[in-house]
């Protein structure tokens, strides 16, 4: 007595089949699973033979084998309690073996049958799609997930019997489906808004620049001066999220277990803010079978490092493969996944140790060496991978006890949009979407200068000592800045503006 079951687990951040088969044979009632499980599909055993029991149906008295198909790639999470349980019901005759491979099948199941929620069922839900499945089975909890995907039907079960009876034909299940542009239409929307920031106009500027182009930015400044209030409102600024990028950035959530409870997608840009003790592996991704880390997660939206020198210098470094190449590549010995990594990195840092080095009123009690030990925790190659150096002084009286409203993230985002739509048309034929991601052909086809943008740049070049990658930050910088002016041509002016975001970093690290 055999059967087998069709269901999916996820590596990296797609799916792959995976078959599982369960058979009965005469012997000792034991029950032994093969295919490289891990400890949580080795204890499937204990909640599968309590949801039998507690659903009404009787746990087979035979010597059950079961086998994960590929066997030769690890098995982990609580995905295949549900196929299992199916498994061994069709074993034992009480579902019809033919109606099987119609269906993939996944979840977890609680003590008394209930279907609990899994990880990654958007991508096992596409996965299953590609594949020409007539559908898919899963906890009503990832219902709104899976129906995403389009092609395929989703038929949501509450419970044990429920998938039993669907199988049997004893109960309908109408196929779950969701309404994409509804959901769409509500992304953009913020608790925050750039109207709450008061004073800084120049970090304002800088910071439109910033969503206009997709660049980095680092801010320096003394505490209180608001940086960190001017990062959690760049998200409202940003373009609203494609369905493509939804989709995308919804699959790390996902396959996180970050997705809330019946969420279909992330329609807002992600903002992920990890806190200067986090490990290499928390902040790139990592583990025996490689988990998306904070740079992964903040796919399509802003990774926020608040206090930039308290980081450990190692993961600062292992962020210059994703921040030049918008993914991460994690080798182990058996295995060398990569995860997606596009995000705008957002850097904020007090000028010193005390943090009032250069404040008008208040007076720097570090000393020279304990400044530059403090401003050197930064290398010069994640530097010049940071497109703009912000100052970010503190604000006046004046500008404090200011009642003017400013302005608000819905009129800088229309800006935003104008110039990225300008970009996505002269990228069409490429596979770029933003200045920030040009390659230096790129470079030189779009950003061509005229003689007065090249001293500007030589004359910087020289006295500032910029490295070749700085002045290719340059150049894109200039790029978005005309883009914002909706000039063709980069002007002298877009070049100067471009260069004063490039010099801060060398009064404070020359």
């Amino acid at each position: 007595m055999i059967s087998k079951i069709l269901s999916g687990a996820v590596l990296g951040i797609d799916a792959y089949m995976v078959q599982v088969e369960v058979d009965l044979a005469k012997g000792l009632p034991v029950l032994t699973t093969v295919g490289l499980p891990d400890a949580a599909v080795k204890e499937s055993k204990e909640r599968v033979k309590a949801a039998l029991n507690n659903s009404g149906f009787k746990f087979p008295s035979y010597k059950i084998t079961i086998n994960l198909a590929p066997a030769d790639m690890r098995k982990e999470g609580t995905v295949y309690d549900l196929p299992i349980a199916v498994g061994l019901l069709s074993a034992q005759g009480m579902i019809p073996p033919n109606i099987l491979s119609r269906y993939l099948i996944a979840g977890e199941l609680s003590l008394d049958g209930t279907v609990r929620p899994i990880k990654g069922s958007l991508a096992i839900a596409t996965m299953a799609q590609q594949m020409g499945l007539e559908g898919i089975i899963l906890p009503a909890d990832n219902a709104n997930e899976a129906a995403v995907v389009k092609g395929i039907n989703v038929f949501p079960v509450k419970s044990l019997i429920e998938a039993s009876a669907f199988l049997n034909g004893n109960f309908d299940i109408t196929p779950h489906s969701i309404n994409l542009q509804q959901i769409l239409s509500s992304s953009g929307k913020y608790s925050i808004d750039f109207s709450d920031v008061k004073g800084q106009e120049h970090v304002k500027r800088a910071m439109e620049i910033v969503a206009s182009g997709g660049h980095n930015v680092l801010l320096i400044g003394p505490p209180g001066t608001g940086k960190t209030m001017l990062s959690r409102r760049l998200p409202s600024i940003l373009p609203e999220m494609s369905l493509e990028e939804a989709i995308d950035a919804t699959k790390i959530q996902s396959i996180a277990g970050l997705l809330k409870k019946d969420q279909a997608l992330i329609v807002s840009r992600p903002f992920r803010a990890p806190h200067h003790t986090i490990t290499n592996v928390g902040l790139i991704g990592g583990g025996n079978i490689p988990k998306p880390g904070e740079v992964s997660l903040a796919h399509h939206g802003v990774l926020f490092l608040d206090e930039l020198t308290e980081f450990k210098r190692g993961a600062l470094e292992v962020m210059r493969q994703p921040l030049e190449e918008g993914s991460v590549t994690i080798s182990r010995s058996s295995i060398s996944l990569t995860f997606p990594s596009r995000f705008l990195l957002v850097a904020a840092m007090n000028p010193c140790k005390c943090g009032w080095l250069g404040h008008p009123t208040k007076e720097c009690r570090c000393t020279p060496y304990e400044i530059r030990k403090y401003l050197f925790s930064v290398s010069g190659p994640l530097l010049d991978r940071i497109d703009l150096h912000i100052d970010v002084p503190p604000l006046e009286y004046r500008q404090i006890t200011d009642q003017t409203q400013g302005e608000s993230s819905h009129d800088i985002c229309l800006r935003v949009n104008k110039a990225r739509r300008i970009q996505k048309a002269r990228y069409k034929k490429s596979k770029i979407f933003c200045n920030a991601h040009l390659n230096p052909k790129q470079l030189k086809k779009y950003c061509s200068l005229d003689s007065e943008s090249l001293g500007l740049i030589e004359m910087a070049i020289n006295k500032l000592g910029f490295s070749a990658r700085a002045y290719d930050r340059i150049l894109k910088v200039a790029r978005t800045i005309a883009d914002l002016e909706n000039e063709e041509k980069i002007r002298s002016h877009h070049v100067s503006e471009a260069i004063q975001y490039r010099s801060l970093d060398r009064d404070y690290w020359r």
